[in-house]
């Protein structure tokens, strides 16, 4: 198919027609989970599911591939969905406008082959990475702030994150808002973590399992911490 044409070579004929058998789910639709979308969309992941409580806000159309001023208070997953319908309408996106919880992880989560991790909350990030451990899902985490990402693939049992977050799970917090986020960085983060995910579902490649990829665009140095 001329859709794909450019897949080719990178992957394989096989591999391409097997990316609509799989499905994702994507947490988070803002920053980094509105490019992983994208990504997937366009590379051909079959299903995707999008979940996000959140509407789009005016401070968000510096970074977020979804915000546009038209769509200013409308429901990021749900645009999510519009989006990949004019992109590629050969996949299935279904969109959730809500927030991940206690009470709906599992539901949300279940039946997906990988989970991306696109969230800026601690706690949340942590109730993902418990709720992937006992559906038995891996996942893929992405974290952004100011010049820096880290990526990182979770296998279930692994519990990276509470390596990575060695804080008062509770009621800590990202340091996004702090350090600021400019274009360039959730564009840099998910396209490592869509990659992971490619990786991870067609059995190819090293993923950074029990490792975390750091990238400080500043000093334009990129390490591999072991984890």
């Amino acid at each position: 198919m001329e859709r794909y044409v450019r897949n080719m070579k990178t992957l394989s004929k096989e591999e391409n027609d097997n990316l609509k058998n799989f499905k994702v789910c994507v947490v988070g639709c803002g920053g980094i989970g509105g490019y992983v979308i994208e990504m997937l969309g366009r590379i051909g992941i079959g299903n995707i599911t999008a979940v996000d409580g959140d509407v789009f806000e005016e401070s968000n159309l510096n970074r977020q591939i979804l915000s546009s001023t038209d769509t200013i208070g409308f429901s990021k997953a749900l645009e999510a969905k519009v989006r990949m319908e004019k992109v590629n309408p050969l996949i299935e996106v279904k969109a959730l406008g809500k927030m991940l919880s206690e009470d709906n992880a599992c539901s949300i989560l279940s039946n997906h082959d990988v989970v991306v991790d696109a969230l800026d909350s601690i706690p949340v990030r942590l109730l993902l990475q418990r709720s992937c451990k006992k559906l038995n899902i891996p996942m893929v985490y992405g974290a952004i702030a100011g010049w820096y990402a880290q990526v990182t693939t979770i296998f279930p049992g692994d519990d990276t994150l509470n390596k990575i977050y060695n804080v008062d799970k509770r009621t800590a917090k990202g340091i996004e808002k702090e350090m600021g986020n400019p274009s360039f960085i959730p564009a840099l983060a998910a396209s490592i973590e869509v990659s992971e995910v490619i990786k991870l579902l067609l059995g190819r490649g090293e993923l950074l399992r029990k490792k975390m990829a750091f990238i400080d665009l500043l000093s334009t140095e990129y390490d591999i911490i072991p984890l």
